[in-house]
């Protein structure tokens, strides 16, 4: 298993995490539909590019790494659905923890703090989806003007509105008891503090690495932003 440093592992459980509560508010629909009782057992599975999949178990025994939990179709059709989200958000939240420390087996005692301490600072999957933290209902509007949205590395950054609302599921059930509507970034927390994104506060994204900041962590204001071409993150200025 290659070295890794705790923000190397941080990052992957943020993707995988993203990934997850895509599943289960964004996706929740198309989520459902897939963990059909009928089939296998199956697992759901989240990725750190973002994009998650139900899919069978490995088939090596022991597995390459930590497998999310077996069988989540089975309750599917024996729970209301919000419950049955919670409960495969809270054996989600399980397995992020779990890989996470897979993959931090070699850390020390200090880099294991730095590492715990990063995960710690989100709100977890259950929260999320059970609304014990408030999840924000639309990224970035009109109403925070100067917010910007990365053009990528060397591109031109563009004002707010940039990020387009997208209608959630069709028959407009909320599986969390929110707002159907979604938008980029929704619930997506700040990187450095984990304060999730509320309508009235100003953000900022990184035109690098397209990661949002709150202004407070980026020490950044609405003023200051509009008089920018460019902004770059710590992270992404090697800045630790």
């Amino acid at each position: 298993m290659a070295s890794r440093s705790p923000r190397d592992i941080y990052e992957d459980y943020l993707g995988r995490r993203k990934a997850i509560l895509r599943a289960l508010t964004q996706d929740a629909e198309k989520f459902w539909h897939q963990c059909d009782p009928q089939k296998e057992n199956l697992c759901l599975y989240g990725y750190n590019d973002g994009t998650w999949a139900v899919d069978l178990p490995a088939e090596e025994v022991p597995p390459e790494a930590p497998e999310p939990a077996l069988g989540i179709n089975f309750a599917r059709d024996g729970m209301e659905r919000s419950a049955w989200i919670s409960l495969v958000a809270v054996h989600s939240d399980s397995w992020l923890l779990a890989l996470a420390f897979y993959k931090g087996a070699r850390l020390n005692r200090e880099e294991r703090e730095e590492l715990f301490s990063l995960i710690n600072k989100l709100p977890t999957c259950y929260e999320v989806v059970s609304g014990r933290v408030k999840q924000s209902v639309g990224g970035p509007t009109t109403n925070v003007g100067g917010l910007k949205r990365p053009g990528g590395p060397g591109g031109p950054s563009r004002t707010a509105p940039a990020r387009a609302a997208r209608q959630g599921d069709d028959d407009g059930e909320d599986i969390a008891g929110g707002s159907a509507d979604w938008e980029d970034g929704e619930g997506d927390p700040c990187p450095s503090c984990g304060r999730l994104y509320r309508t009235e506060e100003f953000w900022i994204a990184c035109d690098f690495c397209d990661t949002w900041y709150c202004g407070r962590c980026a020490k950044m204001t609405e003023k200051k932003a509009s008089q920018m071409k460019q902004w770059r993150c710590n992270q992404c200025s090697g800045i630790q």
